[in-house]
């Protein structure tokens, strides 16, 4: 898991899906301000790309990323489900959703900044 290099065929490519993980996280930051789009797009690269960081400390990144659209997702969703019912209680469910959401993409940039996997955390 700790090796830099497997399936990525020289450094160059390494980089470059070092620079795409970096771009999760920023479509991961932007669906605060474009309504959740950001973050659909965002993991599909993840999809896409999965192979290609396949035993590397990058793709405890990737799994990262998933599980955090997995897990906001289905918090949005309860939201929107319970305020039909009332707003308040919605409220309780979206606010530690996006706190959540926020948590992860703050620890999910740190680690990948130190070249660090998430092994530890996921």
């Amino acid at each position: 898991m700790n090796t830099p290099i497997t399936n990525a065929k020289t450094a160059e490519d390494f980089a470059a899906l070092k620079k795409l993980t970096a771009t999760v996280y920023l479509c991961q930051i932007l669906t605060f301000a474009l309504a959740g789009a950001p973050l659909l797009v965002g993991v599909a690269i993840n999809f896409f790309y999965r192979n290609n960081v396949k035993d590397t400390w990058l793709e405890s990144h990737f799994n990262w990323q998933i599980k955090t659209v997995w897990v906001t997702l289905a918090g949005f969703a309860l939201s929107g489900l319970v305020l039909m019912v009332d707003i308040q209680i919605s409220l309780i469910i979206l606010i530690p959703t996006l706190l959540l959401l926020i948590y992860r993409i703050v620890i999910g940039w740190t680690a990948l900044s130190a070249e660090k996997p998430l092994t530890e955390l996921t």
